[in-house]
């Protein structure tokens, strides 16, 4: 379906990883299929690597406070993500203009993607507004997940096409990593306590194994944890059995191909965590920690989703600082069982674009 829409995207960025991923991804795919956007960012600095190329139909605006509305035409459709508050001068701005025009418009609250049961029952639910300049509108709650119940996920109609062409031994070598038969696993993560655990098990195995090391917070949390245990055992690694290999930034398209090429993935936040469903691989999230503990619930439910046996659980939970258990050992064979599963049952919906296109479309 293309309506030819113009949809205006508000975004803050938290961790410039997600937040303005999840974003770029949807006003991309927006795109792709007919529709126009304004993503209104407060940091866009993230996608001068992570989208370098930009998009003809994705205007980039700095979100700044107040912001000016002079010259601009109003939008068809609203989308204020991750429960960011829209300045009051454009909300303004917007109700006038529906109020105007006596057009409906739609608002949309695009929500955090959980498999938590709240997600089924809020999703799609009006949320009338009954204070400030937005007053008498309505805003809409919505909810990406991974039920029919729920807005789905980020898939993109070309995935299918750019996963049967992708040539793996290619993309290595340009990223400089060695060729040969040891193991692949792709680390992106925050501060996991149980990463000198990991790297342990790693060395001391009989697999050799090539960690591949994405840039910021990742990188640095390696270095320091391998500086430590130089420090406490200089010969931790003394085989070379656990091998590293440092990435710079890398655009959305090849953090793809990172997961694509690697035999495990570990992926953190939102927008990766969709990404390794995509690339049908054994995965290991690392979920934004809050300080109320609400990504232990939330944690809890998708492990429950994909049916996790014991030991990927257990992992998770110990990798997420939730269980003080032993690291569990890597059981690759056993995960993808899970993965597959996983990926296959995620095809058969709808995709969030999709189902934004369709529920604009009826409430519009």
């Amino acid at each position: 379906m293309n309506t030819g829409k113009l949809w205006d995207i508000f975004c803050k960025v938290i961790d410039n990883f997600g937040d303005i991923g999840v974003c770029w991804r949807l006003s991309q795919d927006l795109a792709n299929r007919g529709e126009r956007v304004r993503l209104w960012v407060d940091d866009p600095s993230a996608l001068q690597w992570m989208a370098p190329h930009g998009h003809k139909s994705v205007e980039v605006h700095l979100w700044e406070s107040p912001l000016s509305t002079e010259r601009l035409t109003m939008g068809d459709v609203l989308i204020e993500s991750f429960g960011c508050d829209i300045d009051p001068e454009f909300i303004a701005f917007y109700a006038d203009s529906t109020r105007s025009d006596n057009t409906k418009g739609t608002w949309i609250n695009l929500e955090y993607l959980t498999a938590e049961t709240y997600a089924e029952r809020s999703h799609g639910l009006r949320s009338p507004v009954t204070q400030g300049p937005g007053a008498g509108l309505s805003k809409h709650f919505f909810y990406p997940g991974f039920t029919h119940a729920t807005g789905g996920l980020l898939r993109e109609a070309s995935l299918p096409s750019r996963q049967a062409n992708f040539n793996r031994s290619d993309w290595l070598r340009q990223q400089s990593i060695p060729i040969n038969s040891e193991r692949l696993i792709s680390l992106f993560c925050y501060e996991p306590s149980a990463l000198s655990a990991l790297m342990a098990q790693l060395a001391q195995g009989s697999t050799p194994t090539r960690l591949l090391v994405t840039a910021g917070r990742t990188s640095a949390a390696v270095t320091a944890c391998i500086k430590q245990k130089n420090s406490e055992n200089p010969l931790w690694n003394k085989d070379e059995v656990l091998t590293f290999s440092y990435l710079p930034s890398l655009t959305q398209q090849d953090f793809d191909h990172l997961l694509w090429s690697s035999d495990l993935n570990f992926v953190r936040g939102e927008d990766s965590l969709v990404r390794a469903i995509w690339a049908r691989k054994p995965f290991i999230w690392h979920i934004y920690p809050q300080l109320d503990g609400a990504h232990e619930s939330k944690l809890s439910a998708f492990l429950d989703l994909i049916n996790a046996p014991p030991s990927l659980r257990t992992f998770h939970e110990v990798w997420n600082g939730s269980n003080g258990a032993e690291l569990p050992i890597l059981n690759l064979d056993q995960w993808q069982k899970t993965a597959t599963e996983l990926c296959d049952m995620q095809q058969t919906q709808s995709d969030l674009v999709t189902a934004l296109i369709q529920f604009t479309a009826k409430n519009n």
